[in-house]
């Protein structure tokens, strides 16, 4: 492929990345510097593209890791590592350390509300897997399928996401 084909593809690609950024940075200018950074990398590095395969897969995944590398750096850049001999991490975020802990608690129990009424059929694989189980131990534990599970989890989210409407923003 030459350049000009790949710089066409490229342009055309942007299109359908542009609702995948929008999802990975929650809009703003954020979505158009990760789109730039996404082109950039694909075309610095079109040599290890080959052709033949996915360039849209391809571009998908030089975003999601492009997003990762850059959240890590921001979370990196708000750590403060103390060199005592204890070796405490502290985690600083301005928005958290400034709000007051009464909001969160009323979230809690809003969520813990909303939870409840889901009917308990869906409500449990969402809670197991919240807790950290994957979709192949729930499966095993609750004896049921893995698209099952899956499909349950997704009425889970989708109901509650209905409930907690007033956090949408």
């Amino acid at each position: 492929m030459s350049t000009a084909e790949f710089n066409s593809s490229l342009q055309e690609a942007i299109s359908t990345l542009r609702p995948f950024a929008a999802r990975l940075t929650k809009g703003g200018d954020e979505t158009d510097d990760l789109i730039q950074d996404t082109m950039l990398k694909a075309f610095s590095n079109r040599e290890r593209f080959s052709e033949g395969t996915n360039l849209k897969a391809w571009l998908y995944t030089i975003m999601k890791n492009t997003f990762i590398t850059n959240y890590q750096r921001m979370l990196r850049r708000n750590t403060i590592v103390d060199t005592t001999d204890n070796l405490f991490f502290m985690n600083l975020n301005a928005e958290r350390s400034t709000q007051n802990d009464a909001l969160s608690v009323f979230m809690s129990e809003d969520i813990n509300k909303a939870l409840y009424k889901v009917e308990e059929i869906y409500r449990t694989p969402f809670v197991m897997y919240f807790r950290g189980f994957k979709y192949h131990e729930i499966s095993e534990r609750l004896k049921i399928p893995i698209g099952t599970v899956k499909n349950r989890i997704h009425i889970a989210r989708k109901e509650l996401k209905d409930y907690l409407i007033a956090y949408a923003n």
